[in-house]
């Protein structure tokens, strides 16, 4: 059978085994942005879209997003002159949804240490702390790292 000139070669049959180890880290560690606009997605709801495209991903929160982890944290209402915003999304709900999606998910502890949860049980279960010596040295290991 005679291959037209140009056109790229098949794509390989996919693996039909999923990766022990997700290739893409994505981190998160600017928190709050745009809470109002964001009503309909964020960078937590991203990065399930992404875990889902990718076939896993692994999450790993720093600097103020490690707040999105926090057991025990609500979402206050907030007020804009004489208006009231109650719609706002709980970080924790998404971290919720992408654990439950199957999405390793890890705090920074300098993060952790910053914003007063280092202490035992002060996350939700199954999101993991990892020191910034090992969040550096895993860096390597995937095929990609992202800022989302």
């Amino acid at each position: 059978m005679h291959k037209p000139p140009g056109l790229p070669p098949a794509a390989p049959d996919p693996s039909p085994a999923a990766p022990e180890r997700p290739q893409v880290l994505a981190i998160v560690e600017r928190a709050y942005r745009g809470a109002v606009e964001k009503q309909f997605v964020d960078a937590l709801y991203l990065a399930l879209e992404l875990h889902r495209r990718l076939g896993g991903i692994d999450i790993l929160l720093r600097g103020q997003a490690v707040t999105y982890a926090a057991r025990d944290a609500r979402v206050p209402p907030l007020r804009l002159g004489n208006r009231v915003i109650e719609t706002l999304t709980d970080p924790r709900g998404d971290v919720r949804r992408l654990l439950d999606a199957g999405v390793r998910v890890y705090a920074e502890e300098p993060g952790l240490a910053a914003y007063g949860m280092d202490g035992e049980g002060r996350l939700l279960d199954q999101v993991r702390p990892m020191s910034a010596d090992e969040a550096a040295a895993r860096w390597s290991t995937y095929r990609m790292v992202c800022f989302l």
